[in-house]
C-alpha cells in the first residue's frame, strides 16, 4: 500500500510544483508580456494572421466572439465529416478501412469538435491513419484551443478587460502552448516506448499456428495532445490501457501530469489576471482538497477490494478487475479521478470494474465539472460558482454583491443559472427516456443499480464534454440501440458545449461593461479563507445535491448492496 500511496504523492507533488510556473507563463502569453517562445512564435503567428486575413488588433465583444466560435467550429466539422466520408478512397489507409456509418461519423465529428472524444467505435478498426491524424488529431488541437480561448476571454471580461479576438487567442493557444509542449512530449513518449509509424499492422504467427494482426500507427504524437488538450480519445479501443498508448509507469506519469497541467494552472492564471494571487491559490487549494478526497475514497475502495470476493476466498484481495497490472490499484485510481475531473476522458483501466466508491467519484466529477474542469471552460465553471457565492453571501449579510469592483445583478445571475441548469437537463432527461426502454434503446449489460449508473454516466460524460464511459452499453451496435446512442448523445454533446460557452461569453461581456465601484468597508472580500470555504459549500450544495438522487440510486445503493 505504501508504494501505491507514494506513487500518488509524487504525481501530485509534480503537479503542484508545475502550477505556479505554467500559470504565470499562460498569463504572460495572454497579457502580451515577453515569453521564451516569442522569437519563434511571433513570426509564425504574424504569417498566419496575414494568410487568414485576421486583424490581430481588432477586439471582439460578446456576440462577435460567439459567432467566431460557432462559425469556425462548424467549418471544421464539415471539413472532417467529408474527410471521414471519403476515408475509403483517401491515402494513409493501409488496412483499406471503409467509411463508418453516417450516424457514427456524425457522432464522432460532434464528439471531437466539442473536445469530448466520446467514442462509439474501436479506433484501430474504424478509422485509418489519415482519418486519425488529419481529422481526429486536427480536432484535438482546435477543439482544445477553442475551450482554452473561451476561458481566457471569460477571465478577461470578469476582470474588466476587453474579451480579445477569438482567432488570435485560438492561434496563440496552439503556437505557444499546445504545439510546443506536444512536440516535446511526443518525443519523450517515443523514447519511452510509444510507437510512431505509418507502417501497416504487423502480422505474426501465434502459438496455435494461426496468424494475428497487431495494430500499430502514429501513436506518440496523438497520445500527448490527447492528454494535454484534455481530449481523451484513444488511438486504440482500450485507450491508455493499451501498451502502445501507455506502456509503463513512466509514460503513465507523463500522461497524468499532462492532462492535469492546464486546468490546474489556469486557476493561477486567473489570480494573476485579477491582480489577486492569494485568491487564485485559495481556489486552487479548495479544488485540490476535493480532488485529494475523491482520490482517497477511490483508492481505498480498490485497495480493500470486493467484499463478496474477499468473503469467498477468505482473504482481502486488491480489486484488479479491469486494471493493468503495470499500473495497479493506485495509478489506476489516480488516473480515473484525474481524467474525469479534468474532463479528459482517457482511461488506463475499465471504469465499469471499479468499486462503487470509484463509480461515485467519477460520476461526482462529471456532475460538478470543476475538479479540475474541462479545457478552459471547466475553470470558468469554478468562477460561476464564485459569482453565485458572492451574490448569496452578499444578500445574507446585507452587502452589495460585487466582484472585482463590479456589481453582480439580475443578468449575471440569469446567465449563471443557465450555465448550471443546462448540465442536469442534458443528463437527466435523456437518461430517463433511455431507462424507460432498457432493451430497445439502452442495451444495458448490467442489471440493477450499476445499470442505472452506466446509462447516466454516458450522458453525463457527453454533457460534461468528458468522453469516458462505463461501457457495457450497445452504443457501438447497429440500430436501434447504436443509432439511438449516437443521435441522443450528439444532441447532449452540442448542448453541453455551446450553450454554456455562449452564456459564459455574454456574462463576461456584461461584466466588462459595468462601471467600476470604489471599494468600501462594506465590500465583501473574496480572498479570505472563510469566503473560500463558503464557496466550497455552495459548490457541494448546488452541484452535488442536484444529482444526489442519481448517486443514491446508483453508486451509493450499489455500495450498500455489496456491503450487505
Amino acid at each position: 500500500m505504501s508504494q501505491g500511496l507514494l506513487q500518488i504523492a509524487i504525481t501530485l507533488a509534480i503537479v503542484v510544483i508545475i502550477v505556479p510556473f505554467f500559470g504565470s507563463y499562460i498569463a504572460n502569453v495572454f497579457l502580451d508580456k515577453p515569453t521564451i517562445l516569442d522569437r519563434l512564435a511571433t513570426p509564425l503567428e504574424t504569417t498566419l494572421y496575414r494568410i487568414l486575413g485576421i486583424r490581430a488588433e481588432a477586439e471582439m465583444t460578446g456576440w462577435p466572439y460567439i459567432r467566431a466560435v460557432l462559425y469556425s467550429n462548424l467549418t471544421m466539422a464539415i471539413f472532417v465529416f467529408v474527410l471521414f466520408a471519403l476515408q475509403g478512397v483517401l491515402p494513409l489507409n493501409p488496412t483499406g478501412l471503409a467509411a463508418p456509418t453516417w450516424d457514427t461519423t456524425l457522432h464522432t465529428v460532434i464528439s471531437f469538435i466539442t473536445n469530448t472524444n466520446q467514442q462509439h467505435y474501436s479506433g484501430e478498426t474504424t478509422f485509418s491513419y489519415g482519418s486519425q491524424m488529419l481529422g481526429l488529431g486536427y480536432f484535438m488541437f482546435t477543439s482544445a484551443a477553442t475551450g482554452f480561448a473561451v476561458a481566457i476571454a471569460f477571465i478577461r471580461g470578469l476582470t474588466g478587460r476587453p474579451l480579445g479576438n477569438f482567432y488570435v487567442d485560438l492561434i496563440k493557444v496552439i503556437t505557444r502552448i499546445l504545439l510546443p509542449i506536444s512536440t516535446i512530449g511526443a518525443v519523450i513518449l517515443l523514447l519511452a516506448g510509444v510507437p510512431e509509424t505509418l507502417a501497416a499492422p504487423a502480422v505474426v504467427q501465434t502459438l496455435e499456428g494461426g496468424s494475428q494482426a497487431i495494430a500499430t500507427g502514429p501513436v506518440a504524437h496523438f497520445e500527448i495532445i490527447k492528454e494535454l488538450g484534455e481530449n481523451g480519445g484513444g488511438f486504440f479501443a482500450i485507450n491508455s490501457a493499451h501498451p502502445y498508448e501507455n506502456p509503463n509507469g513512466f509514460t503513465n506519469l507523463i500522461e497524468t501530469v499532462a492532462l492535469l497541467s492546464i486546468p490546474t494552472s489556469l486557476i493561477i492564471t486567473y489570480g494573476i489576471f485579477a491582480g489577486n494571487k492569494k485568491q487564485g491559490w485559495l481556489l486552487f487549494g479548495l479544488v485540490f482538497i476535493i480532488y485529494v478526497g475523491l482520490i482517497s475514497i477511490t483508492a481505498w475502495g480498490e485497495f480493500v477490494g470486493n467484499p463478496l470476493v474477499n468473503q469467498a476466498v477468505g482473504n482481502n484481495l486488491v480489486n484488479l478487475e479491469g486494471k493493468e497490472v503495470r499500473f495497479g490499484w493506485a495509478q489506476s485510481s489516480l488516473f480515473a479521478v484525474s481524467t474525469t475531473g479534468t474532463m479528459t476522458g482517457a482511461v488506463n483501466a475499465l471504469l465499469d470494474s471499479f468499486m462503487p466508491t470509484g463509480g461515485f467519484s467519477v460520476l461526482f466529477n462529471l456532475f460538478l465539472q470543476i475538479v479540475w474542469g474541462g479545457q478552459g471552460t471547466g475553470t470558468s465553471y469554478l468562477f460561476i460558482y464564485l459569482i453565485l457565492t458572492v451574490f448569496l453571501t452578499g444578500l445574507m449579510v446585507g452587502r452589495t454583491p460585487e466582484i472585482f469592483g463590479r456589481k453582480i445583478e439580475k443578468p449575471e445571475i440569469a446567465l449563471a443559472s443557465i450555465i448550471l441548469l443546462v448540465h442536469p437537463i442534458a443528463i437527466l432527461i435523456p437518461s430517463a427516456i433511455t431507462l424507460a426502454f432498457p432493451e430497445q434503446l439502452a442495451g444495458v449489460s448490467n442489471p440493477g443499480f450499476h445499470g442505472l449508473s452506466q446509462v447516466v454516466y454516458e450522458y453525463a460524460s457527453a454533457a460534461a464534454n468528458n468522453g469516458s464511459g462505463f461501457e457495457g452499453l450497445a452504443d457501438g451496435q447497429p440500430a436501434p440501440t447504436g443509432l439511438w446512442w449516437n443521435l441522443s448523445c450528439s444532441v447532449v454533446l452540442l448542448a453541453g458545449r455551446y450553450i454554456p460557452i455562449m452564456a459564459l461569453l455574454l456574462l463576461a461581456d456584461g461584466m466588462r461593461q459595468k462601471q467600476l465601484v470604489p471599494e468600501t468597508t462594506g465590500t465583501l472580500r473574496t480572498d479570505s479563507f472563510l469566503f473560500t470555504t463558503v464557496t466550497g459549500g455552495v459548490i457541494l450544495i448546488l452541484g452535488a445535491l442536484t444529482f444526489l438522487p442519481v448517486l443514491a440510486l446508483g453508486a451509493i445503493a450499489e455500495a450498500f448492496q455489496l456491503s450487505s
